[in-house]
């Protein structure tokens, strides 16, 4: 079965306080296996980049107005009549601010909303053929049903 994966790189402004912020190089990912997510990779330099997951939803809501509590907050905004998308993200190791280039975002997020439109998420996870495969009977579940539980009047008394 083929997961299409939909990526896109891009620049990112760390903020680092009103007047000064760093460029961070980061990647969108968007696996059609895994269709609430969305993926942001943030290479700051280090040997290691710095993986975000969150719903996608979110971000979806977050290019039209302030949305998401604790951990990840996104709102829309405009910074020199720059359309932005601002993400503060909270960690056990720090928190940032992080400014998007709303096009370059929007634009990604509607190419995962037409491989994957909205509402349709459940069905690419498979869960109704997974969960008949589960409930089928199998011939050992036969040999299963016809042992009943134990009744109280066990001879352990351990209980």
């Amino acid at each position: 079965m083929h997961h299409p994966v939909i990526e896109r790189e891009l620049e990112l402004k760390l903020v680092l306080s009103p007047e000064r912020s760093v460029p961070v190089p980061a990647k969108l990912l968007y696996l059609t296996d895994d269709p609430f997510a969305v993926h942001v990779t943030f290479h700051t330099g280090s040997d290691t980049p710095v993986n975000w997951t969150f719903a996608r939803e979110l971000l979806v809501e977050g290019v039209f107005r302030p949305c998401g509590h604790g951990d990840v907050r996104i709102w829309p905004t405009k910074i020199d009549s720059r359309a932005v998308l601002c993400m503060a993200l909270s960690s056990p190791d720090g928190d940032a601010l992080l400014e998007a280039p709303a096009g370059s975002v929007s634009a990604w997020l509607e190419r995962t909303l037409r491989v994957v439109p909205p509402g349709t998420e459940a069905d690419r996870l498979g869960l109704d053929a997974a969960l008949a495969e589960l409930l089928t009977p199998t011939p050992a579940d036969e040999l299963w049903l016809r042992d009943p539980w134990p009744s109280d009047e066990s001879a352990d008394g351990d209980l």
